[in-house]
């Protein structure tokens, strides 16, 4: 028999906020995180804006010592981690073979692999650093959390392009849900805004060259022209309903649904009649026996893309039909940007949070939708709605597309 799976801990680094309470109320309020890039000179690139995190002290998270052997994409998942671990409290009340670890990442250490690359062509094979490998790759981060919290349950790491972090937090909840583990620290995290991101992104036309940052990000807007790079990450606990009841934890939520499919259709573009995404939404519902009956609110990936919110838009009418005009969107990039491997995490505690609230928070910067796009978007302003479900769809390069549900929890 299949287990109930709640949320019982959150935790996130990201644009608008470097804690849970922090980017929620900011998220609320309708702040933009988006602004002028300041880690590197941006002289010569046709962008020269992002959604970065602020004010962010590594040294809360690792010792001094260890901060020229771990990226930064390790470092954010690790904040998130230990938000997310400490706001749960399900240390020591779990056998460590039944923790499990799930971290996602679109790419990983692309600072680490670009330093070491540099060093290796200016000067050979003694300036590459003996940390370069277990820095970089993908699946450190998931190490990394696993060895901090003695996690010695289930582990994976999902590379799925954006929709890394979102595969990461549904695989986690099936672990749970078909008894492989009874808790997992589940999530995504990115730290890739660097000159050869912003290039590489640039020149195949993905990101808004729009100047003015509150301007960028603007979602199922008629005159949107790219997505806008961010960057954070984004934890959460999900946990056997029993067992959490059983400890007096606190639950935010039940996730209910996982939808998981693949366009096969183009290497960066998604599919134009949006099929997948909607079959991968009925999946995720039907999983979840969502009803008519319910009140729905959707964060959409609206990326601020002129094919990505059209073909999102007809995906959620192809999939729910006349109850798609019914339900509360709204995009959360417009304030945080595009955060590639974590947006999907970070998008997933929003909807958590919007259920357990009963608060919308808005799509900002959007000023004319787009006819393509006729549905509720929940423009400039936070809203409060009583809402039953809550879910998030994301997609990736390649194809990969994926909606994540939850639901209110009485009890």
């Amino acid at each position: 028999m299949a287990r109930r799976v709640v949320v019982t801990g959150l935790g996130a680094v990201t644009p608008v906020g470097n804690d849970i309470p922090t980017m929620w109320q900011n998220m609320l309020d309708g702040v933009c995180g988006i602004n002028k890039i300041t880690k590197f000179d941006t002289d010569g690139l046709a962008v020269k804006i992002a959604g970065e995190v602020k004010d962010f002290d590594p040294t809360t998270v690792i010792e001094k010592r260890d901060l020229r052997k771990t990226d930064m994409y390790t470092i954010f998942a690790l904040a998130a981690a230990k938000e997310a671990v400490e706001d749960s409290g399900i240390i020591g009340t779990v056998d460590p073979k039944r923790l499990g670890s799930y971290i996602g990442a679109g790419i990983g250490g692309l600072y680490t692999f670009y330093e070491n690359a540099q060093g290796m062509i200016e000067k050979g094979p003694r300036k590459v650093s003996p940390h370069f490998i277990p820095k970089m790759i993908g699946n450190i981060a998931t190490g990394q959390i696993a060895i901090k919290y003695n996690a010695k349950g289930p582990s994976l790491s999902t590379v799925s392009a954006c929709a890394s972090g979102s595969n990461s937090v549904g695989e986690a909840f099936h672990a749970v849900k078909d008894g492989y583990a009874d808790a997992v620290i589940a999530g995504g995290a990115e730290c890739v805004v660097h000159p050869l991101t912003i290039a590489g992104f640039s020149n195949m036309k993905a990101l808004s060259t729009a100047e003015d940052p509150k301007k960028a990000s603007i979602p199922f807007d008629v005159k949107r022209d790219g997505f806008v790079m961010g960057e954070g990450a984004g934890v959460m606990i999900l946990e056997e309903y029993e067992h959490a009841k059983a400890r007096g934890a606190k639950i935010y939520a039940e996730m209910i649904g996982y939808g998981n499919t693949c366009d096969a259709h183009h290497v960066t573009a998604p599919s134009p009649d949006g099929e997948c995404l909607a079959e991968a939404i009925r999946i995720a519902f039907e999983e979840g026996n969502v009803t008519d009956d319910d009140t729905i609110y959707l964060n959409a990936h609206g990326t601020s893309t002129p094919m990505n919110d059209k073909t999102e838009t007809m995906a959620v009418k192809s999939a729910l039909g006349e109850k798609a005009y019914d339900i509360s969107i709204s995009s959360t990039k417009s304030m945080t940007g595009h955060m590639l491997g974590a947006t999907g995490a970070v998008e997933a505690i929003v909807s958590v949070l919007a259920v357990n609230n009963g608060k919308i928070p808005p799509t900002i910067g959007t000023d004319e939708l787009d006819p393509e796009c006729d549905l509720d978007y929940t423009l400039g302003k936070a809203k409060d709605r009583a809402i039953t479900v809550s879910a998030s769809t994301n997609l990736g390069f390649g194809g990969h597309d994926t909606c994540l549900v939850f639901r209110k929890t009485e009890d």
